[in-house]
C-alpha cells in the first residue's frame, strides 16, 4: 500500500508527495503538527495540514529571509525573530561571528521540541550560547520596545490562526519603533502566484510602506510552496538593500550558502512586471 501526503494549495491545486513513514503527530494548544518522512523531500513537517518545511528546500527559504538583510548591514549585532519555530533562521544567523544576541519568540513551544526531535538539520543552533528562546505571543513581546533590535525577522505562517496578528499595521508599526536608526524588517510576504496568497501578500505590502520610508519586496522560487514563487518583504529606516549593499564585504566573510549569493542579492529585487503591478496598484 503507498501513503501519500497532499496538500489543498487552492480550491483547484494540490501537491503531494510519497510518504515512507508518518513519523510524528501532535496536537499542540494552537496548531496541529506533523513530522513526514518523504521519499522525494526527506522529512516534511506540517503545521495545520500546510508544508512548512522539508529537508530537501528548507535552505532557499532560511538563505534568503536571513542573508539579505545581513549583507545589506554587516553591523548588525541585536537581531529579534518572531517565528521560526523549526529553527533554520536562527541556525543561519549563528553562522554570524558580529551577532551577539538574538531574541526568538516562539508561539507555540511545541513546535521548538518536535523541530528538536526531528528536524535537527534546522533545528541545530537553538542551544547556542546568543540565542534567548521565549516562549510566548510574538505580537505582544515587541510592544513598547524602542530601539533595541538592529533585525526584525517575521518568520511566519500565513495569516491564519496564530499568523494572524503578525500582518497588522499595529504589528509593523511597533516593529518600527523597536529597531535601531538602521534597523530592518524582514518579513514573510506571501506569493503572487495564487488569488488568496496575492491578495495577503498586497496587504502587507500597503501596511509596510506606510510606516517605513524603505519597503520594498524581493523573490525566491520554493518547490513546496504553493505556486513555488514567494516573497519576503524587505523594510528599512535608512538602509536600501541595493544602493546600500557591498557585496565584497559580505563576500570577504566567506559564508557558504547553497542558494544566496551576492549576484542573487540584487537580482531577487528585479520582480517580473505582473508582481510589480500588483505591488504598485495595490490599495487597502
Amino acid at each position: 500500500m503507498e501513503l501519500w501526503y497532499t496538500e489543498e494549495q487552492t480550491d483547484s491545486v494540490r501537491f503531494s508527495a510519497k510518504v515512507k513513514r508518518h513519523l510524528h503527530s501532535e496536537q499542540s494548544p494552537f496548531q496541529k503538527i506533523d513530522v513526514l518522512e518523504t521519499e522525494e523531500f526527506g522529512k516534511l513537517l506540517t503545521i495545520d495540514g500546510l508544508v512548512m518545511v522539508t529537508e530537501k528546500d528548507e535552505f532557499i527559504y532560511h538563505d534568503m529571509i536571513t542573508h539579505v538583510a545581513m549583507a545589506t548591514n554587516p553591523a548588525i549585532k541585536r537581531v529579534l525573530v518572531i517565528g521560526a519555530g523549526d529553527g533554520g533562521t536562527v541556525r543561519e544567523l549563528t553562522r554570524y561571528n558580529t551577532i551577539e544576541k538574538i531574541d526568538m519568540v516562539e508561539i507555540d513551544e511545541v513546535v521548538v521540541k518536535v523541530s528538536k526531535e526531528f528536524l535537527p538539520f534546522t533545528a541545530s543552533k537553538l542551544d547556542d550560547p546568543r540565542v534567548n528562546l521565549f516562549f510566548e505571543d510574538g505580537i505582544k513581546f515587541v510592544e513598547g520596545k524602542e530601539n533595541q533590535y538592529d533585525l526584525i525577522i517575521v518568520d511566519s505562517t500565513d495569516p491564519i490562526g496564530p499568523g494572524e496578528g503578525l500582518f497588522t499595521t499595529e504589528f509593523y508599526t511597533n516593529c518600527y519603533k523597536a529597531l535601531t536608526e538602521n534597523g530592518i524588517l524582514i518579513n514573510q510576504n506571501e506569493s503572487p502566484y495564487y488569488p488568496a496568497n496575492a491578495r495577503e501578500m498586497k496587504r502587507a505590502h500597503i501596511k509596510i510602506r506606510e510606516i517605513f520610508p524603505i519597503a520594498k519586496a524581493y523573490q525566491y522560487f520554493i518547490p513546496t510552496y504553493p505556486g513555488g514563487h514567494w516573497l519576503f518583504g524587505f523594510a528599512s529606516k535608512n538602509l536600501d538593500p541595493v544602493r546600500d549593499f557591498n557585496p565584497e564585504k559580505w563576500n570577504s566573510l566567506g559564508i557558504k550558502t547553497k542558494y544566496y549569493n551576492t549576484e542573487l542579492h540584487v537580482g531577487a529585487f528585479a520582480l517580473p512586471n505582473y508582481v510589480k503591478e500588483m505591488l504598485e496598484n495595490a490599495e487597502k
